[in-house]
């Protein structure tokens, strides 16, 4: 149940301001007495809620009185109170991560080999947005006849979302494709890529015959391996992440002799 301690205050203070709202215009002491709120406290309590601009006072009357601002008004300032809480804590995060960031981006970078995989549709997707967000410098997407990663639904669109991040750092984006798995792609694939990506500088599409399986090659040093669904091909069943810059090498070299000689796409055409 919704509480006025969820947007910040006391229980005191929460306690006071229901009262006040109940007696209407009234005095420390009789406020005291309706709320439960000591009497050594209610002072500091009534103060706080005059400082959030949820009680007004009278002070010439003597003794003074009370009044709490009506609740629509008092629920309004506490959210903005509480927006404005949240966005400090918000850039204050920011901040440490950046300079957490720096700091970790300092270190050494591990040369041994290190492989992973993730199991099911969810996780797989999961760690290939992991590692496209992961790349420095390039990122090379190959797909064969079928994809998740161009699919209409989700995942497609979160890869798209990811990519154009990528971008936007600064790295260079080269997709070759089948040309059997183009002719199956929905027209929105077409549309979403060529609205995003067609006059980017950093990103260039290719087909070519005879392409088996799906990876994606990060910094020529990490090969992402998508394992497709046996019973639903268009399906990821897994996605197998190798960081292995020997073992990505080699794949850098079998893929720039099929870049060279694949021909240029336009998503439009």
């Amino acid at each position: 149940m919704a509480s006025l301690r969820d947007l910040g205050l006391s229980e005191y203070e929460a306690r006071a301001y229901r009262a006040l709202l109940d007696a209407g215009p009234t005095t420390a002491k009789e406020l005291s007495r309706a709320s439960d709120v000591p009497m050594g406290r209610i002072y500091d309590v009534l103060s706080s809620l005059e400082t959030h601009n949820l009680a007004r006072s009278q002070s010439a009357s003597r003794p003074k009185k009370y009044v709490a601002v009506e609740p629509e008004t008092a629920l309004n300032r506490l959210l903005e109170d509480k927006l404005s809480d949240l966005e400090e804590q918000a850039e204050q995060y920011e901040g440490i991560v950046d300079d957490l960031t720096d700091e970790l981006d300092a270190a050494e970078p591990v040369e041994e080999g290190f492989w992973t995989a993730a199991v099911g549709r969810e996780e797989s997707t999961d760690l290939l947005v992991e590692r496209l967000d992961a790349a420095d410098d390039r990122i090379v997407m190959v797909a064969g006849d079928s994809s998740a990663q161009f699919d209409i639904g989700d995942v497609g669109d979160l890869v798209a979302q990811h990519l154009e991040s990528a971008l936007d750092r600064g790295v260079a984006v080269s997709l070759l494709m089948s040309p059997d798995l183009v002719e199956t792609l929905p027209p929105s694939v077409g549309e979403r890529y060529t609205e995003t990506f067609a006059d980017h500088p950093e990103f260039a599409v290719r087909t070519a015959e005879g392409l088996q399986g799906t990876f994606n090659l990060i910094d020529d040093v990490e090969v992402c391996v998508e394992v497709p669904n046996p019973l639903n091909p268009g399906e990821a069943f897994a996605m197998i992440d190798m960081k292995d810059p020997e073992f990505a090498a080699g794949v850098r070299e079998k893929f720039a002799p099929r870049w060279e000689s694949a021909e240029p796409l336009s998503f439009g055409d």
